[in-house]
C-alpha cells in the first residue's frame, strides 16, 4: 500500500475533515480509480426517531443534510468533481434513495458519466407507513468515464443487478447516523478496483468504504464534513487490520462454485 505517497496535497491512507466540495478541488485530475459514496438525501433525514428502531444516545448528533433547494446544485458540483478526478479505467457507484433520484440521474448525464448497472440493493426492513408501500431498497448508480477502458473483475459467474444485503446491526454501539453494510462495500471494491488501488468517499459519514478497502489492501481517502463522524471514522478505520486473503479466498470459491 502507497502509504508515503501523495494525491496533491492530500496523503493516500488517510481521511480529512472538510467540505467535500472544496476539498475535492484539490485532488489532480484522473487520479482516483474507484469512487463509493452515499451522499447526503435532502429528505429532512432524522436519524433518532423512534420509528429507526434505535437509541438515540447512541446516534451521533450532525448529519449534515443538503436543503432540497439546493440539491441539484449541490450534486451536480461533486458530480462534476467525481468525472474530473476519475481515472480512465475508473468507475463511481453512488447510492441513492428514490427520493430525488432524478437529480443524481439529470446530474450524471450532464457531466457525461456512462451509466453501466442501475443495482438495487434490497435490505430487510423499511420505516413503517400507513398509505403507502414500506421502502425497503436503495438505488446504486454503476459509472463509469470510458465503456471500454473500466475494470471489472468478474468475482462470481452471474452478477446480478439486485443484492439482498442486510444493514448490520451496531446494538449498544455509538453510530452515525447513516451507514452501509461493510459486505456490500465490499462486493464493490471487489467487483471494480484490484489491490493498491486508491478508493475514494467524499462524504465518509463512519468511514466504511475507507475501511473496507483497507481490509482489501486497497489505499484509500475520505472526506467528512461532520466533525465528530470524522473522529469517529478515523478511530475505526485505524482499527481495522487487513485481511485480503480471506475476502480473496472466499471470492474464489464462490466463482468455483457457480
Amino acid at each position: 500500500m502507497m502509504d508515503q505517497i501523495k494525491i496533491g496535497k492530500f496523503k493516500v491512507n488517510e481521511i480529512y475533515q472538510g467540505d467535500s466540495l472544496k476539498l475535492m478541488k484539490e485532488i489532480p485530475d484522473e487520479s482516483i480509480d474507484l469512487l463509493v459514496t452515499d451522499p447526503p438525501f435532502a429528505i429532512d433525514f432524522r436519524a433518532k426517531r423512534n420509528n429507526y428502531n434505535r437509541t438515540p444516545e447512541n446516534v451521533l448528533e450532525g448529519y449534515n443534510e443538503i436543503p432540497q433547494e439546493k440539491y441539484y446544485e449541490f450534486t451536480l458540483n461533486w458530480i462534476k468533481q467525481s468525472y474530473r478526478i476519475l481515472k480512465q479505467t475508473g468507475s463511481m457507484y453512488v447510492v441513492s434513495g428514490w427520493t430525488n433520484l432524478k437529480d443524481i440521474l439529470n446530474a450524471l448525464d450532464e457531466t457525461r458519466f456512462i451509466t453501466v448497472n442501475h443495482i438495487i440493493w434490497k435490505y430487510q426492513f423499511g420505516v413503517f407507513t400507513r398509505k403507502k408501500y414500506v421502502t425497503s431498497h436503495y438505488h446504486i448508480l454503476f459509472v463509469v468515464k470510458h465503456v471500454k477502458k473500466y475494470k471489472f473483475n468478474k468475482i462470481e459467474h452471474y452478477p446480478e443487478d439486485v443484492w439482498v444485503i442486510k444493514r448490520e446491526y451496531w446494538t449498544g454501539k455509538k453510530k452515525t447516523a447513516t451507514k452501509l453494510p461493510m459486505e456490500l462495500v465490499k462486493k464493490i471494491i471487489l467487483f471494480s478496483s484490484d489491490k493498491d488501488d486508491i478508493v475514494f468517499d467524499p462524504f465518509l459519514g463512519s468511514g466504511t468504504v475507507a475501511a473496507t478497502a483497507k481490509t482489501l489492501g486497497r489505499n484509500y481517502l475520505g472526506f467528512e464534513i461532520v466533525k465528530d463522524y470524522f473522529t469517529f471514522a478515523k478511530e475505526r478505520i485505524s482499527s481495522v487490520q487487513m485481511s485480503l486473503d480471506k475476502w480473496v479466498d472466499k471470492a474464489k470459491k464462490s466463482k468455483e462454485t457457480d
